[in-house]
């Protein structure tokens, strides 16, 4: 297995690469989406009672935040298009066991395997940071990280038509269809990545934050169904923050952690990560409160009475105006950088739901909120990657995008949760049956509106890519380094190979940069040529520790005053190097 963590594309992509992962994360987006018109008549399809018809739901919402991590973790290690048909292979079969049963309990399991297919998206992001030039990297990023939008959005109507008209089972068909086409196409079109990191798959560590967020995500989605003072509601509560804390001293103690938590709590990566939940919360807001205020009926006084297909289609802008602006994003990033990017996008969102807040009394007044909130999740979301791609290793970026779009699904479910809640709280009967109020819809825009305030704040935290010391940080793979001068000064750094004691090159060595603090800055595995390549953040004095089984270890100093450093480190000789 080659083990390179090289920040340059191993090989041109080809021109079919970008939209190819893009259809896969659509396809993911169509299965989360699909069930959605006919989410009321669930429990007369699979005659069973309301709350159990919601474990539909919520099992495919666990098994797709228990499987991003692990499957962005076995990407890194093992080949990122591998785990990506592998994703969508588990979402086919899971599409096919749903659609031809009635049965609780099966359809139940057909979902959970679907959830599977979240993976996609960290995988898709990843396979793109290894391969496309600088130059096409922020626009392809930013419409892998907005297909899960996308897809949503066109998947609406969609469904809403397929449901309307033929047998429900007709959209598993459909799904597992457009899954099989993803599979082919990626199969054809896209290369595997050579990039790999290094180490073992942390099993202990995967089924530690398995359980954790089961624990967690459990009582989130069934709260109102089990009471939120229930014991069992504290009770999942409490297990999760045990499981959890045990989880992350074991990772800590990990050599090679399913989620270097080292990494994750670098302030822009977690910054990246609570901004994250907060553009989740504030995304799914939208697309609870509009089908509805769409198609209940004129006689509530406010209400717009639209069919189900009419209502998809006015939602539907929200996913068409993402897509259109992943290439206005590339162009802001390239100029401004993602932060500020994030920053706009969140403004925006800020903006349609405070101007939606007078929208609701007519189907074209719904249609602008979704383009406004659709421009404006399609900036914030297409951020995201790019944050988490300018501030770790090559290696890690499977894992790290995977644990961020873990990061949307729990804002996502925590925003189902606390919408489902208020909805229900401010529901009024007419005609003897509960629906909610207009009053409960703005309550609704008000909590996303707070949410996007808070992700604003965390996002104004965020360093500025404009200080040098941020710039030189930047890697092949982050926007800013589609400007040829940036490119070059971001690759400036340490390089050289990794010898043994004859002189012959030591592949898959761990080479970590050490900053005068203490703190990594840094780390890469050497190729089969021995050779590795490490940008520092800034100059000043450095250590370099490098290991490899069979191999004693290395520490060096070394101090970079700017370009260029080449220095060959010869593990039979601790704390020398071999003369460049």
């Amino acid at each position: 297995m080659t083990h390179t963590t090289t920040d340059q594309p191993p090989a041109r992509a080809g021109a079919a690469v970008v939209p190819v992962l893009a259809f896969a994360g659509i396809t993911v987006a169509v299965m989360q989406t699909l069930l959605v018109p006919v989410v009321k008549d669930l429990p007369q399809l699979l005659h069973t009672a309301p709350s159990n018809a919601t474990w539909v739901l919520t099992s495919t919402l666990l098994s797709g935040a228990v499987a991003t991590p692990i499957m962005g973790r076995l990407g890194d290690l093992y080949g990122k298009r591998r785990m990506l048909v592998a994703s969508l292979a588990v979402m086919v079969v899971g599409a096919l066991v749903s659609a031809v049963t009635s049965d609780l309990l099966t359809m139940i399991a057909g979902r959970t395997l679907q959830g599977f297919a979240m993976g996609a998206i960290p995988l898709g992001i990843g396979l793109m940071r290894d391969m496309l030039p600088r130059e096409r990297l922020g626009s392809a990023m930013a419409l892998m990280s907005s297909s899960i939008g996308v897809g949503g959005g066109l998947a609406l109507p969609a469904a809403a038509l397929v449901a309307q008209h033929t047998d429900w089972h007709a959209l598993f068909y459909g799904a597992a269809g457009l899954g099989a086409l993803a599979i082919v196409l990626t199969l054809l079109a896209v290369p595997e990545s050579p990039v790999r990191a290094a180490g073992s798959f942390d099993l202990l560590g995967a089924l530690g934050l398995s359980t954790g967020l089961v624990l967690l995500l459990l009582p989130i989605t069934k709260g109102s169904d089990w009471g939120w003072s229930s014991g069992t509601t504290l009770g999942l509560f409490a297990g999760a923050v045990v499981v959890l804390l045990l989880w992350g001293v074991l990772e800590l103690r990990t050599a090679a952690p399913l989620v270097d938590l080292r990494t994750t709590a670098r302030r822009e990566v977690l910054l990246t990560n609570l901004a994250s939940i907060m553009v989740g919360v504030s995304f799914y807001v939208v697309s609870l409160v509009l089908p509805q205020l769409l198609q209940l009926p004129t006689a509530t006084g406010y209400g717009l009475g639209r069919s189900m297909v009419t209502a998809g289609l006015c939602v539907a802008p929200l996913g068409l105006t993402m897509m259109f602006t992943a290439p206005v994003y590339a162009r802001l990033s390239t100029r401004y950088g993602p932060r500020t990017t994030l920053v706009i996008g969140l403004l925006v969102i800020g903006l349609g739901y405070g101007g939606g807040l007078g929208l609701m009394s007519a189907a074209w007044q719904t249609v602008v909120i979704s383009v406004v909130l659709g421009a404006g999740i399609g900036l914030a979301y297409s951020s995201l990657p790019a944050l988490i791609v300018g501030a770790v290793p090559a290696s890690e970026t499977g894992a790290a995008n995977g644990l961020n779009t873990l990061m949307r699904s729990i804002g996502t479910s925590v925003s189902s949760a606390v919408i489902g809640m208020v909805l229900a709280d401010t529901a009024a009967p007419v005609g003897g049956v509960m629906v909610p109020t207009l009053h409960g819809f703005r309550v609704s825009f008000l909590i996303a509106t707070a949410a996007v305030a808070l992700g604003l704040l965390t996002a104004l935290c965020l360093p500025r890519q404009s200080r040098p010391a941020q710039r030189t940080r930047l890697r092949a793979g982050s926007e800013q380094d589609a400007h040829p001068a940036r490119a070059t000064e971001a690759l400036r750094g340490f390089r050289g190979r990794v010898l043994a004691a004859d002189g012959t090159p030591v592949a898959r060595a761990r080479v970590t940069l050490i900053d005068r603090r203490g703190r990594r800055a840094g780390a890469t595995v050497s190729a089969d040529d021995g050779s590795y390549t490490l940008p520092v953040p800034a100059e000043g004095p450095y250590v370099l520790a490098a290991r490899a089984a069979g191999h004693g270890p290395l520490a060096h100093a070394a101090t970079h005053t700017g370009g260029d450093h080449v220095v060959d480190l010869d593990l039979s000789l601790p704390g020398e190097t071999v003369p460049a």
